[in-house]
């Protein structure tokens, strides 16, 4: 029987994702968002009915139960409600748990590169095995960030460490990619926040595997932990990495067969550590040579990350979701590799005032390596600001002269006027509402 669920924060990449899982199962969907954007539109298309004002009067009342996010304040007009009508209400990784449960599963942690690592897993698997994926971002290849065969026999999921979501997955294999500092609203410090990936790692299957990059590998315990990087001790090794615009190749070492010249359809050193972990994932699950080779030549990437927006002779213009001082850091080395003799300019939109104040100096060092900086001012997110806390303090720190702050009505003109020779936006705000913006404003 058909139910009605209501969600709140319905336009998250999460939250989603499991509205598409149910409106698929045929249960009526309805939702509330702050803003008005192209994944609302396209759950509205796709048969979900969503408002934009925190107003009570505006939910049906047949509500079986609520799905919320994290990012929801308490006093939310809408939250308040559903509490007094003593209405059932989950969290987002409850429910991604509960669908979980009773299937193989292979869940996808790390504080950077868990959305991309994700996508190309289920883009190796998806022709060979009947499953459902839970994407942290719109994969090209599937145009969506859920993915439903019907009589699905493995679950792919991205885990995500925000407020300790991913504890309410029991996978049977796990990859984690990397274990930054971050999130310290939650953590309070990095000790804290590996504790919790630890706590990850022991809910994996006993008979389960543990794949997790050589980076970390040391600070995580596991029975049946393999490695994955290129230091001569991992299980699999990378070698002879190739980086080309939207191409990147690279050798695979396994325990009992190597993979030659694999080729993946985005660029960047970071996507080849996403594309070996994918690789091993995929061995791990029985895929021939043949079958992993052939799907990853076929990935297309994700949007927003590392996605070539113009690719010219007079101007590259690529786009990442990074937001964090490491994943800047990843993309701006991979830009100025396959781009060395041009001039790079880089808008970055700071997201939140904690992680703004966390990393500041940080952020700083990082955008240092690019050639012109443009900052926009912080966005907020879920947070009140912090005094004291802003682009401009941001700005006052970065050993770049070419530097400034820019309103957003600001940016075009200002990339019309000082045309870049490669251009690369950041964040993890609004700022790809400013993406199509400003592909046209430079073709």
């Amino acid at each position: 029987m058909a139910q009605t669920i209501y969600f709140l924060g319905i336009g998250g990449i999460g939250m989603s994702a499991l509205a598409r899982f149910f409106m698929q199962r045929g249960d009526k969907v309805y939702g509330y968002d702050h803003m008005h954007t192209a994944i609302t539109e396209q759950l509205r298309e796709e048969g979900a009915f969503i408002h934009f004002e925190e107003d009570p009067t505006m939910i049906p009342t047949d509500v079986d139960f609520v799905v919320y996010t994290p990012a929801i304040h308490p006093d939310h007009l809408e939250f308040r409600y559903f509490k007094e009508k003593q209405i059932p209400m989950y969290k987002r990784s409850q429910v991604l748990g509960d669908l979980a449960k009773g299937h193989p599963t292979i869940a996808v942690a790390g504080t950077h590169g868990k959305t991309t690592t994700t996508a190309m897993i289920t883009q190796l698997l998806r022709p060979y095995r009947k499953v459902m994926a839970f994407i942290g971002g719109i994969s090209k290849n599937i145009d969506s960030n859920f993915l439903i065969n019907k009589d699905f026999d493995t679950v792919i999921a991205e885990a995500d460490e925000f407020d300790r979501s991913f504890l309410t997955l029991f996978p049977t294999l796990a990859i984690i990619t990397s274990m930054d500092a971050d999130h310290l609203d939650v953590y309070g410090d990095r000790n804290h926040l590996v504790e919790s990936f630890q706590l990850f790692a022991n809910q994996i299957d006993k008979s389960g595997h543990l794949l997790i990059h050589e980076k970390v590998a040391e600070q995580i315990l596991h029975p049946h932990k393999l490695i994955y990087g290129e230091g001569e001790g991992c299980d699999f090794r990378i070698s002879d990495i190739r980086l080309e615009a939207n191409r990147a190749l690279f050798t695979l070492h396994c325990p009992n067969q190597i993979l030659a010249d694999i080729s993946i359809g985005v660029s960047g050193r970071h996507n080849v550590q996403n594309g070996a972990a994918a690789c091993a994932a995929a061995l791990l699950c029985g895929l021939s040579e043949e079958q992993i080779r052939t799907q990853m030549s076929g990935f297309n990437g994700v949007k927003r990350r590392f996605d070539y927006q113009i690719e010219r002779n007079d101007l590259v213009y690529i786009d990442d979701y990074a937001h964090h001082p490491e994943e800047i850091r990843s993309i701006l080395t991979a830009v100025k590799g396959i781009y060395p003799d041009r001039e790079l300019t880089v808008v970055f939109q700071p997201h939140l005032y904690t992680r703004t104040r966390d990393f500041g100096p940080q952020f700083a060092e990082v955008l240092a390596l690019a050639d012109r900086v443009i900052l926009l001012d912080i966005y907020p997110a879920r947070e009140e600001p912090i005094p004291g806390i802003t682009s401009q303090w941001l700005l006052n720190m970065i050993a770049t002269t070419d530097k400034r702050l820019l309103l957003k009505e600001e940016l075009l003109p200002f990339l019309q006027q000082n045309r870049p020779e490669v251009l690369l936006t950041v964040g993890a705000g609004d700022i790809d509402k400013l993406v199509g913006k400003i592909r046209e404003a430079l073709t």
